[in-house]
């Protein structure tokens, strides 16, 4: 799903990442750990290949606020990164209808039930044409340090590094904030959710943002406190993509991986998705 500010660089002083407390890593990332990696089956953020999510809400990305939407698919690709296999997710963001972002992000789970991101080659476009993807990073290169997206075994107050990249400013830190909440979105009402307080120590004025993870079906609900995008969406649909959908999602997801390597020096530093 969406990373807690987006994964644009973040215009602060990369130093103050090193004294953050917050962002200390759960556990460190260890290949050996990864032994079934694909099988993303956390009770919180099952990622089955051929799922659909659509996400449906409103953020004020610099022009006013104006209906947003996110559509991620996992595909049944796998990128090899650091040693772990992970999963390839294929995630557009659109503003009012015109996509503004498209995405490659790679989730791993390792032996504990921790979803791990471990890279991700984020496009940006302006009146949807391409304008580059200066914030790709991976795991293991120029610094790039993944992080857990999900905890296999959370405990309210429990606090994890999500992605640390100091040549684009980037630093992600998470915080479980509740347990056994009851939300109700579009798609139903889900119990046993889990609440994660996500933020960007490098930037202060930006915010939290609020994710609610259902048991059996990931994340239904994103919320914000002070954050100037205000981004707050809601679960609309889960879709079971059939073997033509898929194959389309991953024809996609390879023209995506395929600019990656003409454009961005990071990615060519990384094995192809197959």
């Amino acid at each position: 799903m969406p990373s807690a500010q987006g994964p644009g660089a973040i215009s602060a002083d990369p130093s103050a990442a090193t004294s953050s407390a917050e962002c200390a890593p759960a556990s460190p990332f260890n290949p050996a750990n990864f032994t079934n990696s694909t099988r993303v089956d956390n009770r919180w953020y099952p990622l089955v290949p051929g799922t659909r999510y659509t996400l449906q809400g409103q953020a004020d990305r610099g022009g006013g606020v104006l209906p947003h939407r996110v559509v991620l698919v996992v595909t049944d690709l796998v990128k090899v990164i650091g040693g772990a296999r992970a999963v390839v997710l294929w995630d557009r963001d659109f503003d009012a209808d015109t996509l503004a972002e498209a995405e490659l992000a790679f989730h791993a789970q390792d032996n504990s039930g921790n979803v791990w991101v471990l890279g991700e080659y984020p496009e940006q476009y302006s009146g949807g044409v391409f304008a580059g993807a200066p914030n790709t990073w991976i795991s293991g290169v120029a610094g790039g340090e993944g992080g857990i997206i999900v905890e296999g075994n959370p405990r309210v107050g429990d606090k994890f590094l999500q992605g640390s990249v100091p040549d684009i400013a980037f630093l992600d830190c998470a915080r479980v904030l509740k347990m056994g909440e009851t939300t109700c979105v579009p798609t139903g009402c889900y119990g046993d959710v889990q609440v994660v307080a996500e933020r960007s120590p490098l930037e202060p004025g930006s915010g939290t943002q609020l994710k609610y993870y259902a048991p059996g079906v990931g994340n239904v609900q994103i919320g914000a406190v002070g954050d100037k995008e205000n981004e707050t969406l809601v679960l609309v649909e889960v879709a079971r993509l059939g073997a033509q959908g898929l194959r389309d999602a991953r024809r996609e997801a390879l023209k995506l991986e395929k600019r990656a390597y003409q454009v961005s020096p990071i990615y060519q530093q990384t094995a192809p998705a197959q």
